[in-house]
């Protein structure tokens, strides 16, 4: 009888999409995506639903987990299986993912596909809610469907996909406790993309091999990538890598995009977690966009599943790895000596007069399609890097960073008394600042430093951070000012680069000029910045200003980079 009255509950709810009634013109709105999982959640126990975290629009961000084994804890997945995280609607317009996850789950669940044995999926059907709530038709403004779909920017207009690291939003805090609860092996972000025309429905953006490193890097590039293109291959679906140009035609080759860790798989890499971004074309119609994401995912998961146990054992205490290091990288450039060649498929383009603009404008002919060999530059080599510290020590009144080390994982210990101890200390040199705004905020670059040991006594509660830990990645993308993505570039330390105390020229150049008088090597200094800089030459408040920067009175937390290094 119990059996009889779940299989008449299943059979009769309806777990047809919004985007299969409308035949892929439409996708569904949050509400109905969420409705859509909490009915499976309630038919199949193979399915857990959760809240997780608040958004920046009042609502929850929830993820979907989807095992066979419904009884098991996440420790024991983690010994067992491997842990993938599929994230969708980032960009509420790039709604592909949103669809063809719903499908998936539900194929999997009433036998059109096999689940995984060694895999356990989990989604969160839209990350970006405030985004989706505000849906129209007409912001995506070249995109081929769907009918209506959400914004790019959050519920305070922020794009999330460069909130990874600054964590201003509450949905990016809400997705670090996902992250670092779940721990996954694989990450999935699915998106759309549109820089050129050509006839893939599928790009993809893997974690820059180079820079996820090691046998990881190797194993993604050589492995994962290779086996995921064959796979579409005999399903009919060619892929390419994502096509990073702009208003230029691809055969004139591309390189790999590096995501840094203000993007998605960019900060998945930071706990050295596999992950790639699905760029479908935006130019392809909604259906066919869709139903390519349905079996890039299918063919992922069919992967990960058999690789199972080699992606475990690969990722096991890779942190270990790095710290036995002694160098790490902050910043990448392109090998200019490691070129590869793909067999691109694409549409004649050429530069033709503009009729709006009278200057020259690219068009492309779908009625010329072409596969060329085209150079793809995917190879990165280290521009910058750092001795790998045993620990850093950031003082407690730091505490917006060290809220943010807390949310990702990062295990500190508390000083129990005053101690006074040899660190390695920056001073920070010079920067630029963009003069625009960049997702809310003025963002630091080419970051100059200078280094030096110092005997500095620190308080009781200031922090120790030890490097030997599995989120070693982030502590020194985040701790080290010169990364492209640290928290001193991304504005969280600009106070100190305020000076406090000044002088008043009318008293302090009684004090200049008996300095100059006392200090011969300061003098000698002094005249040859004045014979050789015009511009300092003829500024006199500059002139007073550098002989006080040159004295005791100038005050040590200007420019002072207030997180230490100690040593190994």
């Amino acid at each position: 009888m119990i059996k009889f009255l779940l299989f008449f509950v299943i059979n009769s709810v309806n777990f047809e999409t919004v985007f299969e009634k409308t035949n892929g013109l439409e996708t569904a709105s949050y509400q109905q995506t969420i409705d859509f999982y909490t009915s499976l959640a309630m038919n199949y126990p193979q399915i857990t639903l959760q809240a997780i975290g608040k958004t920046d629009s009042g609502k929850p961000l929830h993820i979907v987990m989807l095992n066979n084994d419904s009884n098991q804890t996440l420790n024991e997945i983690r010994q067992s299986k491997s842990l993938l995280l599929i994230n969708n609607g980032i960009h509420p317009g790039e709604s592909d993912g949103v669809d063809a996850t719903m499908i998936m789950y539900r194929d999997y669940l009433t036998g059109k596909l096999k689940v995984p044995k060694n895999v356990v999926i989990v989604t969160i059907p839209i990350y970006n809610i405030g985004g989706a709530l505000n849906r129209n038709s007409t912001s995506r403004t070249n995109q081929n469907g769907p009918k209506e779909y959400g914004f790019r920017g959050n519920a305070r207009n922020y794009d999330l996909n460069r909130d990874f690291i600054k964590n201003d939003t509450l949905n990016s805090q809400a997705f670090a406790k996902i992250f670092n609860l779940l721990k996954p092996d694989f990450f999935i972000d699915n998106h759309v993309s549109n820089g050129a025309d050509y006839q893939y429905t599928l790009t993809h953006l893997f974690t820059q091999h180079n820079k996820l490193g090691g046998k990881l890097g190797e194993y993604l590039n050589n492995t994962l990538m290779p086996t995921l293109e064959d796979a579409l291959m005999e399903k009919n679906l060619a892929i390419t890598p994502y096509v990073n140009v702009f208003n230029k035609v691809p055969e004139s080759g591309f390189s790999q995009f590096m995501d840094y860790p203000r993007y998605s798989t960019g900060y998945t890499t930071l706990f050295n977690t596999f992950g790639i971004m699905v760029e479908t074309h935006m130019l392809k119609p909604y259906k066919q966009r869709v139903e390519a994401t349905y079996q890039l995912m299918t063919s992922m998961i069919k992967i990960i599943d058999k690789e199972s146990s080699t992606i475990k054992k690969i990722r096991k205490d890779y942190h270990k790895t790095i710290y036995a290091q002694e160098k790490y990288t902050l910043d990448w450039e392109i090998d200019p000596d490691k070129n590869s060649i793909i067999d691109f498929k694409g549409y004649e383009g050429t530069m033709i007069d503009s009729k709006v603009t009278h200057a020259q404008r690219l068009k492309f002919n779908r009625e010329a399609p072409f596969t060329k060999p085209v150079e793809y530059q995917n190879s990165f080599i280290p521009t910058l890097q750092i001795t790998i510290p045993q620990s850093y020590i950031i003082p407690q009144g730091w505490h917006k960073v060290i809220e943010l080390l807390r949310l990702n994982s990062v295990h500190m210990q508390t000083m129990e008394e005053d101690k006074t101890v040899t660190v390695e200390s920056y001073r920070i040199g010079s920067f630029e600042t963009k003069k625009n705004p960049y997702e809310g905020h003025y963002l630091h670059s080419n970051t100059q430093i200078s280094t030096s040991k110092k005997q500095i006594t620190f308080k009781k509660g200031d922090y120790i951070i030890s490097l030997n830990q599995p989120s070693i990645r982030y502590i020194i993308e985040t701790l080290e000012p010169q990364a492209p993505d640290s928290f001193f570039n991304w504005n969280f330390f600009d106070t100190i680069l305020q000076q406090k105390e000044h002088f008043s020229p009318y008293v302090f150049e009684d004090i200049a000029e008996q300095l100059l008088k006392d200090n011969v090597q300061l003098k000698s200094k002094f005249d040859k910045k004045i014979k050789n800089d015009e511009v300092f030459n003829s500024n006199w408040y500059a002139q007073l200003d550098w002989i006080h920067k040159q004295s005791k009175h100038y005050e040590k937390a200007h420019m002072q980079y207030p997180i230490y290094r100690v040593l190994k």
